[in-house]
């Protein structure tokens, strides 16, 4: 296995945020390494290359592209695949969802990677339990939580809602390895996530998007009340 059992760092920012360079994403995810990040996660094969001049951790790459007949936009193609292999990363992730896909299925892309680069490992990005399934008799190498509730059918849930009830399930139900992302905001989030039993846990506006952060900040300043309940109750 190419990942670590350890903490893995997102470093991405699209086109429309300040951060969108892939020199900036190579200081970023060389701040997470030097922060002890073990791997990292990053968009485009322009970001990868640049960070892996930078940082000798293994990468998950992904290719973010919009298709209009399809909400699937994580490397939906075997066209972002191929960029990705280029790209030298150890670990492909992919949209694993049930969603109506652009082109390929989500069987063929497997196949496909099998057949490129055997060497490069497969990560499947689900949203359900269903989809977990699916993703690991498919042979994914790793599971992740990456898309739950972000899709129509899981909005508005979170990874760690009655304690990583989804999580857990995922865990019963799969033979691979599974990986913890999605809404992990704080050090005690990422420690329950662990021991409810992840193998390796992503995050990432937590600490690489300052936007992201600073509204966090924004909003308790505007709402004292509510940081002292979070801090009796432990959630930091």
């Amino acid at each position: 296995m190419y990942l670590p059992k350890d903490l893995i760092v997102s470093c991405q920012a699209l086109k429309d945020e300040p951060l969108h360079s892939s020199f900036i994403m190579q200081k970023m995810a060389l701040a997470a390494q030097q922060g002890g990040a073990k791997g990292i996660r990053a968009n485009s094969k322009e970001d990868i290359l640049a960070i892996r001049k930078e940082i000798n951790l293994p990468v998950i790459g992904i290719v973010k592209q919009d298709y209009g007949n399809s909400s699937v936009f994580i490397t939906a193609t075997t066209e972002e695949v191929d960029e990705l292999i280029k790209s030298g990363c150890e670990v492909i992730a992919m949209d694993a969802t049930n969603r109506k896909r652009p082109k390929n299925s989500l069987k063929e892309i497997v196949k496909y990677v099998r057949n490129r680069a055997p060497k490069v490992e497969i990560m499947a990005d689900c949203a359900t339990l269903e989809e977990a399934i699916n993703a690991d008799k498919l042979g994914f190498d790793y599971i992740g939580t990456t898309l739950h509730g972000y899709t129509k059918e899981t909005k508005e849930k979170k990874l760690y809602d009655n304690h990583f009830a989804f999580l857990k399930e995922v865990i019963q139900h799969v033979q691979s390895p599974v990986i913890a992302e999605g809404n992990i905001t704080t050090p005690n989030l990422l420690s329950q996530a662990f021991s409810t039993g992840a193998y390796a846990v992503v995050v990432g506006g937590a600490i690489t998007r300052p936007q992201q952060i600073t509204k966090r900040f924004s909003h308790f300043a505007k709402n004292p009340d509510k940081l002292q309940f979070n801090i009796k109750n432990k959630c930091f």
